[in-house]
Formats: structure tokens, sequence, C-alpha cells
């Protein structure tokens, strides 16, 4: 439970620190169904959570930072992982592919998807094809 603690605020850091700085973030937590084909072109890490590290892959033009992570296990497994998007007519308009791409992970799996826009800073979950907008 300790732990679970540990990477929720890890999360909320590297999530708050992007949104102050109106940087694009997309990570998955993994739950039971994994993601399988998605990973397979994806740059391995096997790391420990900490937001210091999510902070350098989402920064702008490092070399991770356009696609989404994978959380599993509270160990960051996984960057560059392209993620399913979510059909266009399903979300609002002003929403681009990090929103699309969370959705569209939150349909496939049971994984839920934080989602940092990078247009406004705005924070959100997807999970179970919702996106919940804060």
């Amino acid at each position: 439970r300790t732990q679970i603690v540990r990477d929720v605020d890890q999360l909320v850091e590297a999530a708050v620190f992007c949104s102050k700085r109106k940087i694009g973030m997309l990570i998955a937590i993994e739950r039971e169904v994994g993601m399988g084909a998605m990973t397979e072109n994806a740059t391995r890490l096997n790391a420990d959570l900490s937001a210091p590290l999510l902070n350098a892959i989402f920064y702008p033009n490092s070399p991770l930072h356009d696609l989404g992570v994978v959380i599993s296990g509270g160990r960051i497994m996984y960057a560059a992982v392209q993620f399913p998007l979510a059909e266009s007519g399903e979300l609002e308009r002003e929403l681009g592919s990090r929103h699309r791409a969370a959705v569209g992970l939150s349909q496939e799996t049971d994984a839920v998807v934080l989602v940092v826009s990078e247009e406004t800073g705005d924070m959100s979950i997807a999970e179970r094809g919702v996106l919940i907008r804060k």
C-alpha cells in the first residue's frame, strides 16, 4: 500500500510539472490486460517510477517525448509506445492525438491513461473509453 501511494505521488508530481509548463504527456497504467503487440517497437526501460524520469521522457525534443509510456507493476516499462487512436467522432474537436490515443487505449484495454495537453496544460484521465477532463 505504501508503494502505491508513492507511485501515485510520483505520477501526480510529473503531471503537475508538465501541466504548468504545457508539456504533453501520455501515460498508461497497465492493470490486468497487457499491452502485448503495442510494445513490440517501443523502447524498453524497466526503470523505477519517478517524476524526474517521466519529466525527462516527455520534455520537448527529447527522443521519447512524442508517444506514450507504459507503467506496469510500479515500473516504467516502455516509452515511445504507439497507442491505438479512438475514432475522431468520439471526442470533442479541439482534442488532439494524445487524447484520442488515451481514449483508444482505454477502449481496448483496462488501463487507466493519464494525459496532459500541451496546448492547454489540462490534465485528463481515460478509463473504459471515457475521458474525464479537469
